[in-house]
Protein backbone atom coordinates (compact mmCIF):
# COMPACT_ATOMS: atom_id res chain seq x y z
CA UNK A 1 0.00 0.00 0.00
CA UNK A 2 1.26 3.45 -0.94
CA UNK A 3 -0.05 4.98 2.28
CA UNK A 4 1.90 2.51 4.40
CA UNK A 5 5.12 3.11 2.45
CA UNK A 6 4.81 6.89 2.74
CA UNK A 7 4.07 6.72 6.47
CA UNK A 8 7.17 4.59 7.03
CA UNK A 9 9.34 6.97 5.00
CA UNK A 10 7.90 9.93 6.92
CA UNK A 11 8.64 8.35 10.29
CA UNK A 12 12.22 7.54 9.29
CA UNK A 13 12.73 11.05 7.91
CA UNK A 14 11.37 12.60 11.12
CA UNK A 15 13.68 10.37 13.16
CA UNK A 16 16.56 11.50 10.91
CA UNK A 17 17.39 7.93 9.93
CA UNK A 18 16.76 9.04 6.32
CA UNK A 19 18.08 12.20 4.70
CA UNK A 20 17.15 13.95 1.45
CA UNK A 21 19.64 11.88 -0.57
CA UNK A 22 18.15 8.65 0.80
CA UNK A 23 14.67 9.80 -0.19
CA UNK A 24 15.76 10.11 -3.82
CA UNK A 25 16.06 6.31 -3.92
CA UNK A 26 12.36 5.85 -3.23
CA UNK A 27 10.13 6.02 -6.31
CA UNK A 28 7.04 5.87 -4.07
CA UNK A 29 7.12 9.64 -3.46
CA UNK A 30 7.21 10.50 -7.16
CA UNK A 31 4.46 7.96 -7.80
CA UNK A 32 2.16 9.73 -5.34
CA UNK A 33 2.89 13.16 -6.85
CA UNK A 34 2.12 11.85 -10.33
CA UNK A 35 -1.18 10.38 -9.10
CA UNK A 36 -2.05 13.77 -7.60
CA UNK A 37 -1.19 15.41 -10.91
CA UNK A 38 -3.61 13.08 -12.73
CA UNK A 39 -6.39 13.36 -10.15
CA UNK A 40 -6.16 9.67 -9.25
CA UNK A 41 -5.77 10.50 -5.57
CA UNK A 42 -6.46 13.67 -3.61
CA UNK A 43 -5.60 15.17 -0.25
CA UNK A 44 -9.21 15.14 0.96
CA UNK A 45 -12.24 13.10 -0.08
CA UNK A 46 -15.95 13.41 0.58
CA UNK A 47 -17.36 10.11 1.82
CA UNK A 48 -21.11 10.09 2.44
CA UNK A 49 -21.13 13.83 3.09
CA UNK A 50 -18.13 13.83 5.43
CA UNK A 51 -14.70 15.09 4.43
CA UNK A 52 -11.73 12.86 5.23
CA UNK A 53 -8.15 14.13 4.99
CA UNK A 54 -5.55 11.73 3.61
CA UNK A 55 -2.66 12.73 5.87
CA UNK A 56 -0.27 10.39 4.10
CA UNK A 57 -0.72 12.34 0.85
CA UNK A 58 0.27 15.57 2.61
CA UNK A 59 3.32 13.77 4.00
CA UNK A 60 4.25 12.64 0.48
CA UNK A 61 4.15 16.26 -0.73
CA UNK A 62 6.44 17.40 2.09
CA UNK A 63 8.82 14.51 1.39
CA UNK A 64 8.80 15.53 -2.28
CA UNK A 65 10.04 18.98 -1.28
CA UNK A 66 12.70 17.38 0.90
CA UNK A 67 14.02 15.07 -1.82
CA UNK A 68 13.91 17.55 -4.70
CA UNK A 69 16.77 19.87 -5.62
CA UNK A 70 16.37 23.42 -6.84
CA UNK A 71 17.00 23.72 -10.55
CA UNK A 72 16.66 26.26 -13.33
CA UNK A 73 13.38 25.83 -15.18
CA UNK A 74 12.75 27.50 -18.52
CA UNK A 75 9.44 28.75 -19.87
CA UNK A 76 8.16 31.31 -22.35
CA UNK A 77 7.44 33.61 -19.40
CA UNK A 78 11.01 33.50 -18.13
CA UNK A 79 13.33 31.36 -16.06
CA UNK A 80 12.56 29.93 -12.62
CA UNK A 81 14.64 28.37 -9.88
CA UNK A 82 12.53 25.94 -7.92
CA UNK A 83 12.06 22.37 -6.76
CA UNK A 84 8.74 21.72 -8.52
CA UNK A 85 8.19 21.89 -12.26
CA UNK A 86 5.22 23.65 -13.80
CA UNK A 87 2.34 21.39 -14.78
CA UNK A 88 2.40 22.33 -18.47
CA UNK A 89 6.13 22.67 -19.09
CA UNK A 90 6.25 19.72 -21.51
CA UNK A 91 2.66 19.79 -22.78
CA UNK A 92 1.79 19.89 -26.47
CA UNK A 93 -1.54 20.64 -28.15
CA UNK A 94 -2.67 17.02 -27.83
CA UNK A 95 -2.09 17.06 -24.06
CA UNK A 96 -4.33 20.11 -23.64
CA UNK A 97 -7.01 18.62 -25.90
CA UNK A 98 -7.06 15.40 -23.89
CA UNK A 99 -7.12 17.27 -20.57
CA UNK A 100 -10.19 19.20 -21.74
CA UNK A 101 -9.77 22.47 -19.87
CA UNK A 102 -8.72 25.97 -20.92
CA UNK A 103 -5.68 27.76 -19.55
CA UNK A 104 -4.90 31.42 -20.29
CA UNK A 105 -1.39 32.91 -20.68
CA UNK A 106 0.00 33.97 -17.33
CA UNK A 107 -1.55 31.11 -15.37
CA UNK A 108 0.95 29.27 -13.19
CA UNK A 109 0.05 25.73 -12.12
CA UNK A 110 2.53 23.56 -10.28
CA UNK A 111 3.04 19.89 -11.06
CA UNK A 112 0.99 17.83 -8.63
CA UNK A 113 -2.13 19.98 -8.94
CA UNK A 114 -5.15 18.52 -10.73
CA UNK A 115 -7.51 20.38 -13.05
CA UNK A 116 -10.64 18.64 -14.33
CA UNK A 117 -12.36 19.00 -17.69
CA UNK A 118 -14.31 22.13 -18.67
CA UNK A 119 -12.43 24.23 -16.12
CA UNK A 120 -11.06 27.65 -17.04
CA UNK A 121 -7.80 28.85 -15.53
CA UNK A 122 -7.21 32.58 -15.95
CA UNK A 123 -3.84 34.19 -15.01
CA UNK A 124 -3.70 32.80 -11.49
CA UNK A 125 -1.57 30.57 -9.27
CA UNK A 126 -2.48 26.99 -8.33
CA UNK A 127 -0.19 25.16 -5.93
CA UNK A 128 0.79 21.51 -5.59
CA UNK A 129 -1.86 19.18 -4.17
CA UNK A 130 -4.75 21.44 -5.18
CA UNK A 131 -7.78 19.81 -6.82
CA UNK A 132 -9.94 21.83 -9.24
CA UNK A 133 -13.08 19.92 -10.19
CA UNK A 134 -15.16 19.98 -13.38
CA UNK A 135 -16.43 23.26 -14.80
CA UNK A 136 -14.77 25.57 -12.29
CA UNK A 137 -13.28 28.95 -13.19
CA UNK A 138 -10.27 30.29 -11.33
CA UNK A 139 -10.30 33.97 -12.24
CA UNK A 140 -7.51 36.50 -12.69
CA UNK A 141 -4.95 36.89 -9.87
CA UNK A 142 -6.69 34.33 -7.69
CA UNK A 143 -4.43 31.99 -5.72
CA UNK A 144 -5.35 28.42 -4.86
CA UNK A 145 -3.09 27.22 -2.07
CA UNK A 146 -1.45 23.86 -1.53
CA UNK A 147 -3.90 20.96 -1.16
CA UNK A 148 -7.02 23.18 -1.44
CA UNK A 149 -10.06 21.33 -2.76
CA UNK A 150 -12.38 23.19 -5.16
CA UNK A 151 -15.64 21.54 -6.22
CA UNK A 152 -17.58 21.37 -9.46
CA UNK A 153 -18.98 24.45 -11.23
CA UNK A 154 -17.45 26.95 -8.83
CA UNK A 155 -16.33 30.49 -9.58
CA UNK A 156 -13.25 31.69 -7.73
CA UNK A 157 -13.31 35.42 -8.45
CA UNK A 158 -10.45 37.78 -9.25
CA UNK A 159 -7.90 38.32 -6.51
CA UNK A 160 -9.38 35.68 -4.22
CA UNK A 161 -7.04 33.81 -1.89
CA UNK A 162 -7.73 30.16 -1.07
CA UNK A 163 -5.31 29.23 1.69
CA UNK A 164 -2.87 26.33 1.62
CA UNK A 165 -1.79 23.86 4.29
CA UNK A 166 1.97 23.44 3.93
CA UNK A 167 3.10 26.75 5.43
CA UNK A 168 2.04 27.50 8.01
CA UNK A 169 1.37 23.79 8.49
CA UNK A 170 -2.38 23.22 8.83
CA UNK A 171 -4.26 20.05 9.73
CA UNK A 172 -7.03 20.40 7.15
CA UNK A 173 -7.12 21.92 3.67
CA UNK A 174 -9.58 24.59 2.62
CA UNK A 175 -12.57 22.97 0.94
CA UNK A 176 -14.95 24.78 -1.42
CA UNK A 177 -17.81 22.43 -2.22
CA UNK A 178 -19.74 22.23 -5.51
CA UNK A 179 -21.54 25.20 -7.10
CA UNK A 180 -20.02 27.88 -4.87
CA UNK A 181 -19.28 31.49 -5.79
CA UNK A 182 -16.37 33.14 -3.99
CA UNK A 183 -16.42 36.92 -4.45
CA UNK A 184 -13.50 39.07 -5.54
CA UNK A 185 -10.69 39.72 -3.06
CA UNK A 186 -12.12 37.33 -0.50
CA UNK A 187 -9.85 35.08 1.56
CA UNK A 188 -10.77 31.59 2.73
CA UNK A 189 -8.04 29.97 4.84
CA UNK A 190 -7.08 27.67 7.73
CA UNK A 191 -9.15 24.63 6.79
CA UNK A 192 -12.49 26.43 6.43
CA UNK A 193 -15.19 24.52 4.55
CA UNK A 194 -17.64 26.40 2.33
CA UNK A 195 -20.80 24.32 1.93
CA UNK A 196 -22.41 23.42 -1.39
CA UNK A 197 -24.06 26.23 -3.35
CA UNK A 198 -22.91 29.04 -1.06
CA UNK A 199 -22.27 32.58 -2.24
CA UNK A 200 -19.45 34.49 -0.54
CA UNK A 201 -19.64 38.22 -1.22
CA UNK A 202 -16.72 40.41 -2.25
CA UNK A 203 -14.10 41.03 0.42
CA UNK A 204 -15.07 38.37 2.96
CA UNK A 205 -12.22 37.00 5.09
CA UNK A 206 -12.82 33.67 6.84
CA UNK A 207 -10.23 31.79 8.88
CA UNK A 208 -10.54 29.15 11.58
CA UNK A 209 -11.10 31.76 14.31
CA UNK A 210 -13.47 34.01 12.35
CA UNK A 211 -16.94 34.19 13.84
CA UNK A 212 -19.58 33.14 11.32
CA UNK A 213 -22.84 34.71 12.45
CA UNK A 214 -26.21 33.55 11.15
CA UNK A 215 -28.16 36.80 11.00
CA UNK A 216 -31.44 34.89 10.85
CA UNK A 217 -30.92 32.79 14.01
CA UNK A 218 -28.11 34.53 15.91
CA UNK A 219 -26.07 31.32 15.95
CA UNK A 220 -22.29 31.74 15.92
CA UNK A 221 -20.07 29.02 14.42
CA UNK A 222 -16.47 28.64 13.29
CA UNK A 223 -14.78 27.04 10.29
CA UNK A 224 -17.86 25.97 8.36
CA UNK A 225 -20.33 27.84 6.16
CA UNK A 226 -23.54 25.78 5.75
CA UNK A 227 -24.76 24.90 2.24
CA UNK A 228 -26.60 27.57 0.25
CA UNK A 229 -25.55 30.43 2.53
CA UNK A 230 -25.15 34.02 1.34
CA UNK A 231 -22.28 35.56 3.29
CA UNK A 232 -21.19 39.21 3.53
CA UNK A 233 -18.38 40.88 5.51
CA UNK A 234 -19.29 42.35 8.88
CA UNK A 235 -18.07 43.16 12.37
CA UNK A 236 -19.07 42.13 15.87
CA UNK A 237 -18.81 44.46 18.87
CA UNK A 238 -16.36 43.15 21.46
CA UNK A 239 -16.88 45.98 23.95
CA UNK A 240 -14.32 48.50 25.20
CA UNK A 241 -14.66 50.39 21.91
CA UNK A 242 -13.28 47.43 19.92
CA UNK A 243 -14.81 45.26 17.26
CA UNK A 244 -13.70 42.19 15.32
CA UNK A 245 -14.23 41.19 11.73
CA UNK A 246 -16.92 38.56 11.20
CA UNK A 247 -18.67 36.79 8.35
CA UNK A 248 -22.44 37.32 8.32
CA UNK A 249 -24.88 34.82 6.81
CA UNK A 250 -27.68 37.11 5.68
CA UNK A 251 -29.93 34.56 3.95
CA UNK A 252 -30.02 31.31 2.04
CA UNK A 253 -29.47 31.36 -1.72
CA UNK A 254 -32.63 32.15 -3.69
CA UNK A 255 -33.32 32.38 -7.41
CA UNK A 256 -32.47 36.09 -7.47
CA UNK A 257 -29.06 35.43 -5.95
CA UNK A 258 -28.41 32.45 -8.18
CA UNK A 259 -29.22 34.46 -11.32
CA UNK A 260 -26.57 37.03 -10.35
CA UNK A 261 -23.78 34.49 -9.85
CA UNK A 262 -24.67 31.73 -12.33
CA UNK A 263 -21.79 30.41 -14.39
CA UNK A 264 -21.59 31.04 -18.13
CA UNK A 265 -21.47 27.73 -19.97
CA UNK A 266 -20.29 29.52 -23.13
CA UNK A 267 -16.95 30.16 -21.41
CA UNK A 268 -16.50 26.46 -20.67
CA UNK A 269 -17.05 25.05 -24.15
Amino acid sequence: MLASKINKLWDKFQQKSLDADDLKQHSTINEVIEMLNLGEIRVAENNAGKWTVNEWVKKAILLYFAESDNQVMHSSLGNYYDKIALKFHEWEEQDFEEAGFRVVPGAIVRHGAYIAKKSVIMPSFINIGAYIDTGTMVDTWATVGSCAQIGKNCHISGGTGIGGVLEPLQANPVIIEDNCFIGARSEIAEGVIIGTGSVISMGVFIGASTKIINNMTGEITYGYVPPFSVVIPGVINEGNFTSKAAAIIIKTVDEKTRSKVSINELLRM
